[in-house]
């Protein structure tokens, strides 16, 4: 056998054994998840706080993110239905002008929800840090966190492996038209879910603990 065909069977290999790999993550996330995840309101289990995990409120284009706005309008329906009694809400502050938690607080404010019920975390950098410092910062035990399925998907299976008794409840994902790029995003935020979960990181940002409803916001 050649150099070269040598190792094209090697690089055959090698490839094939991340597919395998990956398709097999894939499904332990799914499985874990699986009996944890609620559609609608009236089948969640009651919970003390909810985990709203941010992204941007606007599309590069300017318009309204509809991952945002499904998102909020989720968060809003299980605090006015009260199967949560308080909102964390935890995203990305580390650039100046974009502000993922005020953001979020501003939209839930619309929406109905008591200014005093809301938390912000401003160092929700990844949905790892946001898990773990749910936990660390803010002494969280259980929660119920919201997103889209596939997010709740991650965010649980980081919970479980960090020590936290965690739902979701799955945001609608009405009128949002999915890409290949927002597919591929999420399969590489799960390769680097395993690689924080393996080496247990401490997040970007720790700093003091923090009461959940004491904030002092500028």
């Amino acid at each position: 056998m050649s150099r070269l065909r040598k190792v094209f069977k090697w690089l055959f290999a090698i490839g094939l054994a991340v597919i395998i790999l990956a398709l097999s993550g894939e499904c332990m996330i799914a499985a874990r998840a699986k009996d944890r995840l609620y559609p609608s309101i009236s089948s969640i289990p009651p919970n003390p706080i909810a985990l709203v995990l941010g992204t941007a409120a606007e599309t590069r284009g300017g318009r309204a993110n509809l991952y945002f706005v499904r998102r909020m309008e989720a968060a809003a329906a299980l605090y006015h239905a009260g199967k949560v009694r308080h909102l964390l809400l935890s995203g990305d502050n580390g650039t100046w002008g974009y502000n993922e938690p005020m953001d979020m607080r501003k939209a839930l404010t619309a929406l109905g929800v008591d200014s005093a019920d809301m938390t912000l975390d401003f160092a929700g950098f990844s949905t790892y840090d946001s898990v773990v410092r749910a936990k660390r910062i803010f002494g969280v035990q259980r929660m119920t966190v919201v997103s889209q399925r596939f997010h709740n998907e991650r965010a649980l299976f980081i919970a479980t492996q960090v020590g936290l008794q965690a739902i979701g409840f799955n945001a609608s994902e009405r009128g949002i038209q999915k890409t290949r790029r927002s597919w591929a995003r999420e399969r590489g935020a799960r390769l680097k879910m395993w690689k924080d979960l393996a080496l247990g990181p401490d997040p970007h940002f720790l700093g003091n603990p923090v009461v959940l409803g004491e904030q002092v916001l500028p």
